[in-house]
């Protein structure tokens, strides 16, 4: 089959997003330059690779075995690249790296301090929820994953550097602002806010609740960003319960305080995780590197107040 590498990539773009309009933006062409590469790759495939339904386009058989054959070329791709830059000891080429949407609180500032170091690298960041992370490891799309509770499911290399404790957040009117170890069943009759189902923070605060058989919670509100959670908090519509790392400014102002409860903080980790058996970029290696070398002197905020 005659088709090129550039009428692969511009039909993986298409089929990541299922749109023309985004693919067209993120490659910096126009939306008929898209549709024409991707008319002449079916005509040399033979066969249709989307079917538009009302306004949404969708991914025919033949075009989701092409895009899973596109993500292998990629990976091949960006291999060629790594061994390049290894073979030639500098620091450079263009890194992946994928964090949690919790862990950019910090995360932005250590990868500035980095980049500063290291001029010749040149950084994409994805800051994104957890199921993304997820497909994005087992896709070995991305150089290396800052997240929480890693899955047990894939091959990884998984590294701590960092402690992330769960604690439970109030408007400082409250009245268990001031007392010291709450017990658990003092929180019964208020709502807990709480992050998405599939989030890491939800897994662990479901299987804390699940061995603390005697507390049953009355009421959970789902929200799907910790920014929701602390202006819920801040309104007065529960309790939540968060990272500390994500409360530094509002505990500073005073617009939310950390109850004191028993069984809390919940002591978890951020963890640095990329595949096993990974090709990583001397870029990636440094990177990685740095972190676990600044593990020791990452803020370790007060988990009171």
């Amino acid at each position: 089959m005659n088709f090129t590498l550039r009428q692969l990539q511009i039909f993986q773009h298409v089929a990541k997003h299922l749109s023309f309009t985004k693919a067209a933006e993120e490659l910096f062409l126009s939306q008929p330059a898209v549709s024409g590469q991707i008319k002449q790759l079916e005509k040399v495939i033979g066969l249709h690779l989307y079917e538009q339904l009302g306004r949404k386009i969708y991914l025919t058989q033949a075009g989701k075995l092409v895009y899973d054959f596109c993500i292998e070329i990629q990976t091949k791709v960006n291999n060629i690249e790594k061994d390049v830059n290894d073979l030639k000891g500098i620091e450079g080429g263009l890194l992946h790296v994928s964090v949690a949407t919790t862990v950019n609180y910090f995360a932005a500032k250590l990868l500035s301090n980095f980049c500063q170091q290291h001029i010749g690298i040149r950084l994409q960041l994805d800051v994104t929820n957890r199921a993304t992370l997820l497909k994005q490891l087992e896709r070995n799309g991305t150089d290396l994953v800052l997240m929480g509770l890693p899955p047990d499911d894939l091959d990884l290399i998984v590294e701590p550097f960092m402690d992330n404790p769960l604690v439970i957040i109030a408007p400082p009117d409250h009245p268990l602002v001031d007392e010291k170890n709450i017990p658990l069943r003092k929180l019964k009759n208020d709502k807990l806010l709480m992050r998405e189902v599939g989030s890491g923070a939800r897994i662990t605060m479901e299987q804390f609740f699940l061995e603390k058989k005697n507390f049953k919670l009355i009421s959970i509100i789902e929200m799907n960003s910790n920014e929701a959670i602390k202006k819920s908090v801040e309104a007065g519509l529960g309790l939540g319960i968060v990272s500390i790392h994500t409360i530094e400014l509002e505990k500073e102002v005073g617009r939310l305080k950390i109850l004191d409860v028993k069984h809390f903080p919940i002591n978890r980790k951020w963890y640095i995780v990329h595949r096993k058996g990974k090709r990583l970029l001397a870029a990636a290696e440094l990177l990685k590197q740095y972190i676990l070398d600044n593990r020791k002197i990452l803020s370790n905020p007060s988990t009171t107040g």
